[in-house]
């Protein structure tokens, strides 16, 4: 069975940058199972209506960032969708209850564009993209994943593409290294996702140490609750890389087997 992953996306420059988690990701595929598609959900598309889900022939490439290297607004990412694929997550999805639409005009944000390119570089995996919707509980973030299960039996690559410790007011550019709060909060994370305790997780913000300063909106950690549910059927949770950037900036992945 496919494992599902939470990868962090850190900064659009991503994939210009050289240090160990750029390494770490365009290493990743070598040693893994070559998917047959790619299910992303990315902190950047966001919907409060209704589960979107992308139904594209090929992707354009979002540029939603400013003031970075010109190099990124000329990049591309042109993968295919696959109609069929869209098809059957949106059944997967009424089966559980969850209200979906397709969405056929959207393209790839940096959230998703900026992580696949180190990963798979060549595009040449049908990828369908999830938007994420902030007003939902963790429980039902959960649900949402644990709804899309079944394709990880189909070698389908399900991912959330976010940040567990994401505060662009708290980055420090002198850092040296790790702000302690934020090593707090993710040892924090890592005991309880290791032990799979979705009951703590599910109030993280009233239980964990710094939550509030390293989750100050949600958009970014919802992604790994969603590639958590995924993993539900197993629930063995392995941390595979972190590191930080500017103090505070986690650079991690997550595997759910």
């Amino acid at each position: 069975m496919m494992p599902a992953y939470f990868f962090a996306h850190g900064a659009p420059s991503l994939v210009l940058e050289q240090h160990a988690y750029s390494d770490f990701l365009k290493n990743f595929a070598s040693a893994r199972l070559r998917p047959k598609a790619i299910v992303i959900f990315s902190a950047h598309w966001e919907e409060r209506s209704v589960q979107k889900v992308s139904a594209v022939g090929t992707y354009s490439t979002i540029y939603d960032f400013s003031g970075f290297q010109d190099e990124l607004y000329q990049m591309t990412y042109p993968a295919n969708g696959n109609r069929a694929l869209s098809e059957q997550i949106q059944s997967l999805f009424a089966q559980h209850g969850i209200p979906s639409e397709l969405d056929e005009t959207r393209g790839l944000d940096h959230g998703a564009w900026a992580v696949l390119k180190l990963v798979y570089p060549d595009a040449d995996i049908p990828v369908i993209a999830l938007s994420v919707n902030p007003m939902l509980t963790n429980e039902q973030q959960y649900q949402i994943g644990k709804a899309l299960g079944a394709l990880r039996e189909q070698d389908v690559l399900i991912i959330g593409s976010g940040g567990t410790v994401h505060n662009l007011r708290r980055l420090n550019w002198r850092a040296a290294e790790a702000d302690a709060w934020a090593v707090q909060f993710d040892e924090w994370l890592e005991s309880k996702l290791t032990s799979w305790d979705t009951e703590a997780l599910f109030r993280y913000r009233e239980q964990a140490p710094f939550a509030v300063e390293s989750v100050p909106t949600t958009e970014h950690f919802i992604p790994l609750l969603l590639a958590m549910g995924a993993g539900d059927a197993n629930r063995k949770a392995t941390l595979i890389h972190r590191s930080y950037q500017l103090g505070s900036l986690s650079l991690s992945c997550w595997q759910f087997d």
